[in-house]
C-alpha cells in the first residue's frame, strides 16, 4: 500500500477556518501584544473558544472510551487500538492548528483556553472518575486554562530532583503541598480563573528518587497557592509563564492522579505519566516551532521574489546563488521537521509508544526554527533586524521551542538512547 502525504480532508476544512483567525485576528496583533507583555489577547481567545470546547469534548470522549476498554469494559478495538470505526485522527488535527495558530503568533496561540498540558498530565494517568472530574469543566461555560508544574530552581532537566513534597493528612483526608516551582506556562492564566487548574508534580518519598513522584490537581483559588513572579521574556511574550509557591496548600485526597503507592522499576507510574505527558506534548511543541518557522520562511521568500530572487527547484546546488541555496535549505529543513512530527502524532493517534519519534521531531524541529529564523533575519538586512517587521519578533519567538518541554540536549540524549538501547544512567 502507497504512503500517502494527503492532509485528510477533515483537517483541510477546519484548517481553513483557522487560518482565517491566524491571519485576520492574530498577526494584526503581533506587534502590539509583544510590547506590552502579559496583556490577554481577549479577542482571540473568545473567537477560539467555541472551538476549543468542541474539541475538549471529542477528546474526553475518547479518553473515556480508552480508559473504559482498559478496564475490561465493552468497547471494541480495530487493530491500531483505537476504537470500532474510523481511526483517530485527533492529534493530527491538533498538530496542524498548532502549527496554523503559532504561523499566526506563538505567543498569542500559547493563551489559547484548554486543558493543555494539564490534560495531557491528566490523560496520561488519571482515573475515569478523574477525567470526567476534571476536563468535563474545559468543555463548557467560560474560557479556561490548565497548565503544568514540574520545573523547579534545582530541577530543570533533572526531574529526579524534584523537591516540592506532598504529604498525606489522615485525619483531613486532604495532600499538602510544600515548594516553589518555575517557568510555568499560562499559570497565571489557569490560577486566576475561577474554574481552571494546575497539574503539580511532587514528591510523596524523597528517598525513592523518580519512583516518588507524583502529579496532583491544584485548584484555582486553593488556599496556600500563590504566583510569586511572573517572568519577562525574551519570547512569546503574550504568553504567561510564573513561578508558584506553594505553603501548606490542601487538596482533596482524591485530586492526586492514580494512587499514591509508590512503585519502582516497571509498576513506577508516576514517573512514567510525566514521560507519557511529554511523549504527547513534545510534538505539539515541534509543531508550534514549525509555524513559526512556516511564517519567517514564507515572509522571506516572498520579500525576496518581489525583489527578483526567486526559489529554483531544476537547478544543482552549485548553479545556484548564495540566497537561492540558502532559502532551499530552509525549506528542506522545515518539511524534514514537520514529516516527523507528523509521524510522532500519527503514532499517537495509533496509541502506539511514540517516545523516540516525539523526542525526534523536538529536536529537529527545535534546531530547524533556529536556523530558519535567524537566516531569515540575516537575509533581509537590517529591515529584518528591525522592529517595522515581525522577523525579529518570530526569531525571538523560535528559541523556547529548543528549550522547553525538554531541551534540545535532552532529547537528543532520549533518542540515543532509545536507538542505542542504552539506560539513563549508562549515557548521560
Amino acid at each position: 500500500m502507497p504512503i500517502e502525504f494527503k492532509t485528510p480532508d477533515a483537517i483541510e476544512k477546519q484548517m481553513q477556518q483557522v487560518h482565517i483567525v491566524a491571519e485576520n485576528v492574530m498577526r494584526p496583533d503581533s506587534r502590539y501584544l509583544d510590547d506590552h507583555e502579559h496583556e490577554r489577547p481577549v479577542k482571540f481567545v473568545n473567537m477560539i473558544w467555541p472551538q476549543m470546547k468542541q474539541m475538549e469534548a471529542a477528546n474526553l470522549k475518547a479518553a473515556l472510551s480508552r480508559a473504559e476498554a482498559k478496564n475490561g469494559k465493552s468497547v471494541a478495538k480495530n487493530g491500531n487500538g483505537a476504537g470500532a470505526g474510523k481511526p483517530s485522527i485527533a492529534n493530527l488535527t491538533l498538530l496542524h492548528m498548532i502549527e496554523e495558530l503559532s504561523w499566526g503568533d506563538a505567543g498569542i496561540y500559547l493563551c489559547i483556553p484548554s486543558s493543555a498540558l494539564a490534560g495531557a498530565a491528566i490523560n496520561a494517568v488519571a482515573t475515569p472518575e478523574q477525567l470526567e472530574r476534571f476536563l468535563r469543566r474545559f468543555t463548557e461555560g467560560e474560557p479556561k486554562w490548565g497548565a503544568m508544574a514540574m520545573t523547579e530552581p534545582n530541577a530543570g532537566s533533572d526531574t529526579s530532583n524534584i523537591q516540592t513534597t506532598a504529604t498525606f493528612d489522615e485525619e483531613a483526608n486532604e495532600w499538602v503541598l510544600n515548594g516553589e516551582k518555575i517557568f510555568c506556562t499560562s499559570g497565571k492564566l489557569a490560577l486566576e480563573e475561577s474554574n481552571g487548574l494546575v497539574v503539580v508534580w511532587a514528591t510523596v518519598d524523597k528517598s525513592a528518587g523518580r519512583a516518588g513522584m507524583k502529579p496532583f490537581v491544584v485548584e484555582a483559588n486553593t488556599p496556600g497557592v500563590t504566583i510569586a513572579k511572573v517572568e519577562e521574556k525574551l519570547g512569546i511574550r503574550a504568553s504567561d509563564t510564573v513561578s508558584i509557591v506553594l505553603n501548606n496548600a490542601r487538596i482533596p485526597a482524591e485530586n492526586i492522579l492514580g494512587d499514591a503507592e509508590v512503585r519502582t522499576g516497571k509498576g513506577n507510574k508516576g514517573f512514567k505519566g510525566a514521560m507519557k505527558t511529554f511523549d504527547a506534548s513534545r510534538p505539539m511543541v515541534a509543531a508550534s516551532a514549525i509555524g513559526i518557522g512556516r511564517a519567517a520562511f514564507e515572509f522571506t521568500r516572498d520579500t525576496l521574489a518581489k525583489q527578483g530572487v526567486r526559489m529554483v527547484y531544476n537547478k544543482p546546488r552549485w548553479k545556484l546563488t548564495s540566497v537561492q541555496a540558502d532559502l532551499l535549505e530552509m525549506e528542506m529543513q522545515l518539511k524534514a521537521a514537520w514529516l516527523l512530527t507528523l509521524e510522532a502524532g500519527a503514532l499517537l493517534d495509533a496509541k502506539q509508544d511514540n517516545k523516540l519519534q516525539s523526542s525526534m521531531a523536538k529536536v529537529k524541529a527545535g534546531k530547524a526554527v533556529t536556523h530558519i529564523t535567524q537566516k531569515a533575519v540575516e537575509l533581509l538586512g537590517p529591515l529584518g533586524y528591525s522592529t517595522e517587521l515581525l522577523v525579529e519578533k518570530w526569531m525571538r519567538d523560535a528559541k523556547i521551542n529548543d528549550i522547553f518541554e525538554g531541551t534540545g540536549q535532552i532529547n537528543t540524549l532520549v533518542v540515543a538512547r532509545q536507538i542505542l538501547g542504552y539506560t539513563r544512567l549508562e549515557l548521560k
